[in-house]
């Protein structure tokens, strides 16, 4: 029997809007931008086409830099390396299967997951596929790879873990998973000997890496309410490790701070993601599932500041840019905001001509147009941020910051 799957967080608000429009409703549409003057000037430096993205899938494939080399997938399983100096190709490869999850890349390997039911491992240097592996079902989430070995959590609630080097199977596990459950996965973490995983059923749980045997596991949001809707407590959003500490938000849920040594939570506040957060030594920056941005003080959770300029429209995960959290939007904007006040300081959009002063014209925002979606988390190479959108148009920004 087939289980019932959300095709995407993101359509969720789609399918509510369009209830709502046969009906009286007081659900609001995205939040119109406000013009933005830029405090410091972002010149864009280059943009070219990148495979073809997620295409009309909700996947986040965030590509890989590393050495000048920007690593990418896009939904039909072309992998592919570009020197980003001059843009040139250095090696394509069509795994002829499609793709879920984005890469992650360490030492020489680079690993990702499939649609099919596959981990699969390709030579960094040359494209060639050195290992594939069966798994349970599809994989959404980045792989995790360390101390020799790669996890891949699965969205039927299955963990796998595999030799790196030759993809022998480990160990794995399975968790129970709800009926109803938003498609995506958060990916799993290995930090020193412990395995986390974060599952569909609000659970976090930590294994040993070597053997596969719980060493805690903790809830951290119970299904409340009466329709199945309602129940959804999925942990989609990526879990962050910071000094020993586990960073992990559920949707319809709670943040947690939990001990990675004893798996005690430290704090918790109510406060709900599927999106994702980032940490630095002071603050988490949150993403909740309206697109309302928070900073909380690392230490309790206390919020020091909020930002609802970005408002139901469908915010990235943020990433961390010298004082600056940056994040994507459904409509092609990357916006800036200061970490220590939660200012909008700067925004531009990809593809367009004036992107200093954007074009505000938001008459799109109640059709939650997929042209100029971003999806993937904006990465980052010294004061260069590089966006990708849903069909793999990928630009790259030099801010000079004051």
């Amino acid at each position: 029997m087939l289980r019932p799957k959300l095709h995407s967080i993101i359509l969720l608000p789609l399918i509510l809007l369009f209830l709502a429009s046969c009906s009286s409703s007081l659900l609001e549409p995205p939040k119109t931008l406000q013009k933005v003057s830029n405090t410091f000037s972002i010149e864009k430096l280059w943009q070219f086409q990148v495979g073809d993205g997620a295409g009309d899938n909700y996947l986040r494939l965030t590509p890989v830099l590393d050495e000048n080399i920007l690593y990418s997938v896009d939904h039909t399983g072309v992998v592919s390396a570009f020197r980003i100096t001059d843009r040139s190709l250095r090696w394509e490869t069509k795994l002829d299967m499609d793709v879920g999850s984005p890469l992650t890349l360490s030492g020489e390997t680079l690993y990702l997951g499939t649609s099919e039911g596959y981990l699969v491992a390709i030579e960094r240097k040359t494209g060639k596929v050195i290992w594939k592996a069966r798994v349970g079902s599809e994989v959404l989430a980045a792989p995790a790879v360390g101390r020799g070995y790669v996890v891949a959590r699965c969205v039927n609630g299955e963990i796998y873990t595999f030799n790196a080097s030759d993809g022998e199977k480990v160990w794995t596990d399975r968790q129970v998973t709800p009926s109803l459950t938003l498609r995506g996965t958060s990916a799993p973490v290995i930090s020193n000997d412990l395995v986390l995983s974060a599952f569909d059923n609000g659970k976090l749980i930590a294994y040993n890496l070597q053997t596969g045997r719980v060493v805690w596991q903790r809830k951290i949001a119970d299904a409340r309410g009466r329709t199945t809707l309602e129940r959804l407590v999925d942990i989609d959003a990526d879990i962050v490790v910071s000094d020993d500490v586990a960073y992990t938000i559920a949707f319809q849920g709670k943040l947690a701070a939990v001990s990675l040594g004893s798996g005690q939570i430290i704090w918790s506040r109510d406060i709900d993601s599927y999106i994702g957060m980032a940490v630095d030594p002071y603050r988490i920056y949150v993403v909740d599932s309206n697109s309302k941005i928070w900073a909380l003080d690392k230490s309790n959770g206390v919020a020091q500041w909020k930002q609802d300029s970005l408002l139901r429209r469908s915010a990235t995960k943020p990433v961390l840019h010298s004082n600056y959290i940056v994040l994507g939007d459904f409509n092609g904007y990357l916006h800036w905001i200061k970490r220590d006040s939660g200012e909008l300081t700067a925004r531009v959009r990809l593809d367009s001509f004036d992107f200093a002063d954007p074009n505000l014209d938001e008459e799109e925002d109640l059709q939650y147009p997929k042209s100029k979606d971003i999806l993937a988390t904006p990465i980052t190479t010294g004061n260069v941020l590089i966006a990708i959108d849903r069909h793999g148009n990928t630009e790259a920004f030099e801010a000079s910051y004051p």
